[in-house]
């Protein structure tokens, strides 16, 4: 099986939105047997279409945690710059997602962090840690509304 087809989108998606699905109940969904659903996803798993499965965490389930948005612009984008930042943004663990992105901003992280003075320090480390971070802009998350493409339950949208 080397092609991508409807079948393979139907398990993506299905798979996107309940990662615990059996291939007898993906089987059932989409009207393959249960062995093709199986070929399928380990196909699909070893294509690199699936990257791993995880849980969905409420906010505050692993404790008290702070969400930032910060957006990096570097001075210069010489190979050696952008790869000792790319390192950096690899080696911390509080960076959760990075995108490089159009705008003002070469890079958006999202970090999750403990607390504000933990905030403060990986701010200060990327600066200090990288000559070639001109500028930094950070916002603090009040609230998650919708994340992953779910809308968060008891997310207040009438606050923040």
């Amino acid at each position: 099986m080397t092609s991508f087809d409807d079948y393979d989108i139907q398990i993506l998606t299905l798979l996107q939105a309940n990662g615990r699905l059996t291939s007898q109940q993906l089987s059932d969904l989409i009207g393959l047997s249960a062995s093709q659903c199986s070929r399928r996803r380990i196909h699909l798993e070893q294509t690199r279409k699936i990257l791993g499965y995880h849980a969905r965490l409420s906010p505050g389930a692993t404790g008290p945690e702070i969400t930032g948005l910060i957006e990096v612009r570097l001075i210069n984008h010489t190979p050696a710059s952008v790869d000792s930042f790319h390192q950096r943004v690899a080696s911390s663990s509080a960076i959760t997602d990075a995108y490089k992105t159009t705008g003002d901003a070469d890079y958006l992280l999202k970090v999750t962090v403990t607390d504000l003075q933990s905030l403060s320090r990986l701010i200060s480390q990327l600066v200090a840690d990288h000559q070639s971070v001109a500028h930094v802009k950070t916002s603090v998350v009040l609230n998650r509304l919708k994340e992953g493409g779910v809308m968060l339950v008891g997310g207040d949208s009438h606050n923040g």
